[in-house]
């Protein structure tokens, strides 16, 4: 459907941090864009392989398949898929390539399976050595999706995945073939399972020994059970999120279940319109082209106003950077202080995305952040142009897919609220500063009494001597923890998952607490004050590593300040705590010792320096 759209003026200070990143990333993009200019085929891509080379295409190809894929006519597009079936979020997968081949026949299109990406669960490797593999996994995807990609056969690519290293690695491996258009299809959320807040409340009980393992197990059971994404609204959820509010999915599509007829014509769809937008026909639109400062602002700002996962501060670097464009931190706390909180999700609320979605979802986000100047409106997108496209959803008509206007205001003020009348005034992600350096805070889901904690330091150095310490009684105490060697280049910057129930739990006890770490909690991070990501790491000689138990710290996010108070002088001879640098084996981490060795800090993307 067409819909009527109208101006609305932009936000100041969206114009300004655009303008800014603009500015810093003039050289950067301008040679992104020459090199995708470069490559860019104007014939079916297939057709400048030698003779050799193209028979190997179409060898192993079915029916009438390897006629079209000989002659060169139709446009042929790459499947890259996240599929694997011990991942609920990615079982459905399973069953899209043959939706997408049928449906780019019927379209006048080939596609083919190009390559399969690795997909693990942050979820599953929690407090697990496997653990430290996951941050690293991201760019191990991007670099099998250039794999998948690199025998320069195809004219689009469908990139088909959900969970959090997933989409932003296929997001960094398809704009390193950014001159072809890529459309990702996602798979959809399970059913809502036990309430948030009864699951919360049986993991405190757990932590405390109110209830035993087969009670906990139970409970998870019932909250993570059939196919599909986790309901709650941690990375995997915001990463569909965010793949609309840039532009990259169908319109509406994130949050549409799995196994049913509407989802099943979305995937195929996609198909059809990869198949119509590649480089052989008039409405040509390459990722690389896509991407742009303006849809990489558009991408921060519906994360600030739903409330969505920190480690987007990491991943939003990397994927801006992988496009020749160059944002940090500031970016995220400039538009964090105009964008209002519009979301109430788990673990920011006691509601999930099943319910995100049923008072409007990301379509209504859309409309609010255009209406008030939050968004660029006037962006490309994988539909065309305009990003109010993304404030419509999809629907079945006699069988026939279709687009409606999307909700105009929204059905349970209680998990989704207009920018008229936010839940805060500001965003969910704040940036501390201060003599310990620079670090994220997830501020959309803490009480006001929580935004300063001013407590004695407890250090540090692994998650399992918090837990060790907590189940010996030795944190009933004001306090804040102090945990060190957390990040890139220490370990991998494993998820401190662990901390949120027994943190969660002391808060709720009366306690002053909280968290200050050079690691990460992702959608984890929800009630205990957190300052995450803390850069420079301390395994790389960051302040971290001089501070000592009793040590004042005052975490303040009011002021958005994060200190130590020891004399500087004092502070600055303090010999640092020694990181064991040992090597590390198991779990194949052995393998991932290049990675941490190359990597940067968590505000640069926690990228390999010179990768991208």
């Amino acid at each position: 459907m067409s819909i009527t759209t109208t101006h609305y003026p932009l936000h100041p200070t969206v114009a300004a941090v655009t303008e800014r990143i603009r500015a810093r990333s003039a050289a950067g993009r301008g040679a992104y864009l020459a090199r995708i200019a470069a490559a860019r085929h104007r014939a079916a891509s297939r057709g400048r392989l030698s003779c050799a080379n193209l028979a190997h295409v179409f060898a192993g190809a079915a029916g009438t398949d390897k006629g079209e894929l000989r002659a060169g006519r139709w446009p042929n597009l790459a499947i890259v898929s996240a599929y694997n079936d011990m991942l609920s979020a990615h079982q459905p997968l399973e069953r899209y390539p043959a939706l997408i081949k049928q449906a780019a026949r019927e379209a006048g299109a080939v596609a083919q399976f190009a390559g399969g990406v690795p997909a693990m669960c942050d979820g599953v490797t929690q407090g697990r050595p496997g653990m430290e593999l996951s941050l690293f996994s991201r760019d191990v995807i991007a670099m099998s999706t250039a794999v998948a990609l690199s025998h320069d056969a195809f004219d689009a690519a469908l990139c088909l995945g959900v969970c959090d290293k997933i989409v932003p690695g296929l997001v960094i491996g398809a704009l390193a073939f950014g001159h072809l258009p890529t459309v990702f299809v996602p798979a959809g959320p399970m059913p809502s399972g036990m309430p948030n807040a009864e699951k919360s409340r049986i993991r405190r009980e757990f932590t405390e020994g109110k209830v035993d393992r087969a009670a906990l197990l139970d409970a998870e059971a019932k909250s993570y059970h059939s196919a599909g994404t986790c309901t709650f609204y941690g990375t995997a959820n915001s990463n569909q999120m965010l793949m609309e509010a840039m532009g990259l999915h169908l319109p509406g599509s994130a949050f549409v279940p799995p196994g049913t007829p509407l989802r099943d014509r979305l995937t195929a769809h996609a198909a059809t319109l990869a198949a119509g937008i590649t480089a052989l026909g008039a409405n040509y639109r390459p990722i690389g082209a896509i991407i742009d400062e303006r849809v990489v602002v558009n991408g921060i700002a519906a994360l600030l106003a739903t409330g969505g996962s920190t480690n987007h501060t990491i991943h939003l670097v990397a994927m801006a950077a992988a496009a020749g464009i160059t944002i940090n931190w500031d970016d995220f706390d400039e538009l964090s202080a105009i964008i209002p909180l519009l979301a109430r999700v788990y673990p920011n609320g006691q509601a999930d995305v099943n319910h995100f979605q049923a008072a409007g979802g990301t379509g209504f986000v859309i409309r609010e952040l255009l209406k008030a100047g939050l968004a660029h409106g006037d962006v490309l997108t994988v539909v065309g142009a305009g990003l109010w496209r993304y404030t419509e959803e999809p629907y079945l008509a006699e069988g026939e897919l279709r687009w409606r206007a999307g909700a105009s205001e929204s059905l349970d003020t209680g998990v989704l609220r207009p920018v008229a009348a936010p839940f805060r005034a500001d965003g969910g992600v704040r940036v501390l500063r201060g003599n310990l350096g620079r670090c994220v805070i997830k501020v959309s889901a803490l009480e006001s009494r929580d935004f300063v904690v001013e407590a004695p330091a407890i250090v540090f150095d692994t998650q399992d001597a918090v837990v060790a310490a907590f189940k010996a009684g030795q944190l009933e105490r004001d306090f804040i923890a102090v945990l060190r060697f957390q990040g890139p280049r220490a370990n991998g910057m494993p998820e401190l998952h662990q901390l949120t129930p027994l943190l969660g739990s002391l808060l709720s006890r009366g306690f002053r607490v909280g968290l200050v770490t050079d690691g990460r909690m992702s959608g984890a991070s929800g009630s205990v004050p957190a300052a995450l990501h803390l850069t420079p790491e301390s395994a790389a000689g960051g302040p971290l590593a001089r501070v000592r138990d009793g040590d004042i710290i005052r975490l303040d996010a009011e002021a958005r300040t994060l200190a130590v108070r020891v004399d500087a002088g004092e502070f600055a001879a303090r010999t640092p705590a020694a990181f064991d640098a040992t090597p590390v084996f198991g779990f194949g981490r052995e393998l991932f010792s290049t990675l941490r060795a190359a990597v940067g800090d968590a505000e640069s993307g926690a990228r390999a320096v010179g990768a991208y």
